[in-house]
C-alpha cells in the first residue's frame, strides 16, 4: 500500500454551518486488502478515489442558480455533502430535454452550452473545492490535492444537431462522454424511452459519430439507448463502451436496464456498467407502482405547472416538486442493499473489473431511503464490505474501473 494521508471524513454533525472545511488529500486508489483498517468501512471509503458517473445537478446550476458551495436544504448534491461523502470526481450531465428545448438546432445547442458554462464557472468561482478535469490523470491529481474533479458528459446527442463537427466542438469544450439519445430518439440513434426506438439502431451518421468519439477520446455511453442502438454501438466502437447510469434487466425488467447479454458484450469491449441509484430502475415492481401513483397525482402535477409563472424549465421544476413530495409518501422505500444487488449481478456475470456507480442524483425525484444524498456514499461501501468485497474490489467499483476506461479511451 502506498503511504498517504487519509482523507478526513466529515459527518453532518461536525459543523454548525454550510462552510466547507479543507480535507486532506488522497494519493491514488488503494489496491491492497492487507491494511490494519481493511475491514473498517469508513477507512476503506476514505482511501478510495470515488467517481460518480452521472448527476443532473447542472440543471440546478442553470435554472435555480443554486450555490453549491453551501449545504443545500434540498436536492442530492452540493460541495459540503460531497466532501462528507468522500466524493472525488463528479461527471455533470449536460442534458437537453427535447420537449422543452428541441431535438436539435440553435436552441438545443444554446441549452447545452449554458450548462457547460455553468460547470466551468463552478470551478472558476470555487477553486478551493472544484477543479475542471478532462482526463484520468486530472482526476488523480485533483484527488491528491484534496479537491473534487468536475467532469462533463452529454446525456443525449440533441446538441450535436446532426453535424459531425459538433462532436469535436463539445470535446474541445470538455465533454468526455456522450449518450446518442436520452428518452427521445434522435434521427440517428434509438432510445429505450419511445416507440420509434424499439426498432431504431444507429444509422450511418450515428456510426460516424461513434467513430469520431473513438478518435477524439470521448467515452460512448449506452444508458437510455434502445436495444438495437446498443448492439450497433458495441459492434461499431473500437474503444470500451460504458453505461453511465443503468441497472440489470434480469433483476428489474425495465427497458432502461441492460440484459445479461448486453452486460457481457459491454464487458468484452473493456467497458463498465455504472449502477444507478434510482429505485424505479433497481427495485422489481417499482415502475408499475410509480405509474399508478403518477395517474393518481396527474391533476395535482398539472396544477402546479399551470400556477408556475416562470419559463418551461421552472414549470418542470414545479411539476417535479409535487412528484418528489408524493412519491415519498406513496411509494415503498428502497435501500442501498438493492444497489449492491445489481453490482453483485454484474460481478457474477463479467467480473469485478466491469462495474462502477452512476447515481443520477438531482435527476430523479426519489432515492434510496438510506442513501438520500452524496453524503451517504459511505453506506454503499459498508454494504459492499458486508457482502464480502475486498478493499481492492471496492476501489475498482467506486472509481478504479472508470479510471482504467478513461485511460484507455484517451489513448491516441
Amino acid at each position: 500500500m502506498m503511504a498517504g494521508v487519509v482523507l478526513v471524513f466529515f459527518t453532518s454533525n461536525c459543523r454548525n454551518s454550510g462552510e466547507i472545511e479543507n480535507r486532506k488529500p488522497k494519493t491514488m486508489n488503494n489496491t491492497s486488502a492487507n491494511s490494519t483498517a481493511a475491514n473498517d468501512p469508513l477507512s476503506v471509503h476514505q482511501r478510495a478515489i470515488i467517481i460518480d458517473m452521472h448527476a443532473d445537478t447542472t440543471q440546478r446550476l442553470v435554472d435555480e442558480q443554486v450555490d453549491l458551495s453551501r449545504r443545500l436544504s434540498d436536492g442530492h448534491l452540493d460541495s459540503v455533502r460531497a466532501k462528507e461523502g468522500g466524493l472525488d470526481a463528479q461527471f455533470f450531465s449536460i442534458w437537453v430535454e427535447p420537449e422543452l428545448f428541441g431535438g436539435g438546432g440553435a436552441r438545443a445547442m444554446r441549452r447545452a452550452d449554458e450548462q457547460i458554462q455553468a460547470v466551468h464557472e463552478l470551478a472558476e468561482k470555487h477553486p478551493e473545492t472544484w477543479e475542471l478535469a478532462t482526463t484520468a490523470a486530472d482526476v488523480r491529481r485533483i484527488a491528491a490535492a484534496g479537491k473534487i474533479a468536475a467532469l462533463m458528459g452529454m446525456e443525449g446527442g440533441y446538441a450535436i444537431d446532426e453535424k459531425i463537427e459538433n462532436v469535436d466542438r463539445y470535446y474541445r469544450m470538455g465533454v468526455r462522454y456522450l449518450s446518442p439519445a436520452w428518452s427521445v430518439s434522435t434521427s440517428w440513434a434509438g432510445s429505450s424511452g419511445d416507440e420509434v426506438g424499439k426498432t431504431r439502431g444507429l444509422n450511418e451518421f450515428g456510426k460516424q459519430v461513434i467513430r469520431e468519439m473513438n478518435r477524439l477520446g470521448i467515452m460512448v455511453d449506452v444508458s437510455h439507448l434502445s436495444d438495437p442502438a446498443f448492439w450497433d454501438i458495441v459492434h461499431t466502437s473500437s474503444r470500451p463502451v460504458i453505461a453511465t447510469h443503468s441497472g440489470c434487466r434480469a433483476i428489474t425488467n425495465v427497458p432502461r436496464n441492460l440484459t445479461d447479454d448486453m452486460i457481457v458484450a459491454l464487458a468484452k469491449t473493456g467497458g463498465v456498467v455504472n449502477v444507478i441509484f434510482y429505485p424505479e430502475h433497481i427495485e422489481p415492481g417499482y415502475s408499475e407502482k410509480k405509474k399508478k401513483v403518477d395517474a393518481e397525482i396527474a391533476a395535482k402535477v398539472q396544477r402546479a405547472s399551470d400556477e408556475e409563472k416562470g419559463d418551461v424549465a421552472h414549470k418542470k421544476l414545479a411539476r417535479d416538486r409535487v412528484r418528489r413530495e408524493e412519491y415519498s409518501k406513496r411509494l415503498p422505500p428502497v435501500s442501498v442493499a438493492r444497489i449492491v444487488d445489481h453490482i453483485d449481478h454484474v460481478v457474477k456475470l463479467v467480473g469485478i473489473d466491469h462495474v462502477g456507480i452512476g447515481s443520477d442524483f438531482d435527476g430523479v425525484q426519489v432515492v434510496p431511503v438510506d442513501l438520500k444524498s452524496v453524503a451517504d456514499l459511505p453506506k454503499l461501501t459498508a454494504e459492499l464490505l458486508r457482502r464480502g468485497y475486498s478493499e481492492s474490489d471496492i476501489d475498482k467499483i467506486l472509481g478504479g474501473n472508470m479510471l482504467r476506461v478513461m485511460e484507455e479511451v484517451e489513448k491516441k
